[in-house]
């Protein structure tokens, strides 16, 4: 394979910076959190992912905890929504991560083509 068909690809984190060896909301809870919005429920979410509930709670739990949100508005055997601060982390994140994976392959095809 020659290096100007391959492709960079970026994966973003944010994280706290006061929080040392925490959780990063990064790919995997963007997904999670993105199922939530589109199923109404973390069960339905993790079920979609092949995950456990109770791993997708704990991963939830502790990227809210790293990062001091609260990502969940949990309606009993409802289902869950997204909190306002959820949606605006998760829409920035993925639209930052966009824009990033852009700009990388960019930058890659002009310096591959020196």
């Amino acid at each position: 394979m020659k290096p100007k068909s391959l492709v960079p690809r970026i994966k973003l984190t944010i994280e706290n910076p006061k929080q040392k060896g925490g959780s990063a909301f990064g790919p995997g809870v963007a997904a999670l959190l993105e199922g939530v919005r589109e199923k109404g429920s973390l069960n339905a979410s993790a079920k979609s992912m092949g995950m456990a509930y109770s791993k997708a709670w704990r991963i939830v739990k502790e990227t809210e905890d790293a990062l001091g949100i609260s990502f969940l508005d949990r309606d009993g055997a409802r289902g869950s929504s997204l909190t306002p601060e959820c949606i605006k982390l998760l829409d920035t994140y993925k639209a930052l991560q966009s824009d990033i994976s852009d700009k990388a392959q960019s930058v890659y095809a002009k310096l591959i083509a020196k």
